[in-house]
């Protein structure tokens, strides 16, 4: 399912040198101005946002609605039968917290899908961000700076480009959940809204964002670090005050080996004295092993005829790397000797990293290096996964004064409201095999549907 080509093309014939130097410069300014960094590095560096045609993207949706309906069936086998649970290789203290119940329906009411379309038969979904999907607002900030540049002037002559915004999906789902964990006490007020994470990180200047857009709509928003937190008296506070909705962006497993289970935001969730979003819960879906759950045969009677056909197309094999018999394209192997015999078709990941983080490509290491690996992820929880083929677009960028096309690997990371439908996508580009920029490389661009007019 490809791109649309023809706007492309013409979006391309568009950028002439000079005009591409007077985009590059607006660009440039503006996310400076905007603070548009991920610490030092400017977030785009291409000229030209993603383009989907307006089938690319309901597909998208379609596709990804069933994935998320097999994935929540998952989830609920695993609440309820501990032999399914034992599949995603939780932390002691993790199957404590999912326990709690967080007072709302979903597990994730915020999350985010990784897929890349594939030649023309469609997705493959990679992984899913079901605790801390970050860049959202960065994407809707992009998009309003695109609409803006010279080049897009020219382009929209011709062409309809709708943006993909994600921060109103945020808002929502978390006056949603605060709707839910209230159960109507909480009506004729505004909840106040902390964004939690440590000071310092790179996702700071998206915070502000954040930030911007809540108090904009009418809400009071804070950003604190989980170090300046307090509980008491049953109200989780800041130094600014008290706290109604966490908006967690600090990831759940730095909160503890930083500050432990005890620590005032578990204390507040576990006397439901907050709404906090996403809950502890979310790391069942989250870790790595969710896909290798929906892949494994053993588990094929959790799903339906429908979800069973859309993980066959559309979730690469996986399995939890462990010394144990299964089934690769309906053939029984040893899963280690097998995985050792095949690096150049697997990736290896840990189960529960972000950022590219402990990944080994197997295509791109030696047989000693692949088999020091595999013993690795036989002591430490991770997942083992069949190669997919990177799709490639040409992206300009300004080089010397001129615009010069190169080719880029293009993810595709829709963002997911309420754990059951698409709403908003984010794109990544690399000329590496890991498109991540919080690994140090690539570029995120804003994401349009787009309609010749």
């Amino acid at each position: 399912m490809t791109a649309p080509r023809d706007a492309i093309a013409e979006y391309h014939a568009l950028l002439t040198d000079a005009v591409g130097r007077d985009s590059n410069a607006q660009l440039d300014a503006q996310q400076r101005a905007r603070g548009l960094f991920f610490g030092d590095r400017p977030l785009c560096t291409v000229l030209r946002p993603r383009f989907l045609s307006r089938r690319q993207y309901r597909f998208l949706q379609a596709r990804s609605a069933v994935i998320l309906r097999a994935f929540r069936r998952a989830f609920d086998a695993a609440l309820q039968n501990d032999s399914v649970l034992d599949q995603f290789g939780l932390a002691d203290w993790e199957r404590a917290l999912v326990r709690v119940d967080p007072g709302f329906r979903d597990a994730s009411p915020l999350s985010r899908l990784d897929a890349f379309f594939v030649g023309d038969d469609g997705l493959r979904f990679t992984e899913y961000n079901a605790e801390t999907p970050a860049g959202g607002a960065y994407n809707d900030a992009l998009a309003e700076m695109f609409y803006g540049l010279p080049v897009m002037r020219r382009f929209l002559r011709r062409w309809d480009a709708h943006p993909l915004p994600a921060r109103h999906h945020v808002l929502h789902a978390l006056v949603d959940a605060w709707e839910q964990w209230s159960g109507g006490t909480g009506t004729g007020r505004t909840p106040r809204i902390a964004i939690v994470d440590w000071t310092g990180v790179p996702t700071h200047s998206e915070f502000l964002l954040f930030q911007d857009y809540f108090t904009r709509q009418g809400f009071q928003c804070v950003i604190v670090d989980p170090a300046d937190v307090s509980y008491s008296g049953g109200r989780l506070r800041s130094p600014d005050g008290p706290i109604d909705i966490v908006y967690k962006r600090v990831l759940l497993h730095e909160l503890v080996d930083r500050g432990g289970i005890d620590h005032p935001i578990f204390q507040a969730y576990r006397d439901h004295a907050i709404c906090l979003v996403n809950p502890p819960r979310c790391k069942i879906l989250h870790k790595k092993a969710s896909l290798a759950v929906l892949s494994d045969e053993r588990n094929i009677l959790l799903f339906d005829g429908e979800e069973h056909r859309a993980i066959l197309a559309s979730i690469p094999w996986t399995r939890v790397v462990e010394d144990r018999r299964t089934e690769h394209d309906g053939t029984g192997i040893d899963l280690l000797p097998w995985a050792a015999a095949n690096r150049e078709r697997l990736v290896l990941k840990p189960n529960d990293e972000y950022g590219g983080k402990g990944i080994v490509l197997g295509w791109e290491v030696t047989d000693a290096e692949w088999r020091d690996a595999l013993e690795v992820a036989l002591d430490e929880p991770y997942i083992v996964q069949q190669r997919i083929a990177l799709p490639q677009e040409p992206y300009p960028s300004l080089v010397n004064g001129g615009v010069v096309l190169a080719d880029r690997m293009v993810d595709t990371a829709p963002y997911v409201a309420y754990g059951d439908h698409v709403d908003g996508c984010l794109t990544r580009l690399g000329t590496a095999s890991l498109l991540n920029v919080t690994a140090g490389g690539g570029s995120q661009t804003p994401t349009f549907v787009v309609e010749p007019r």
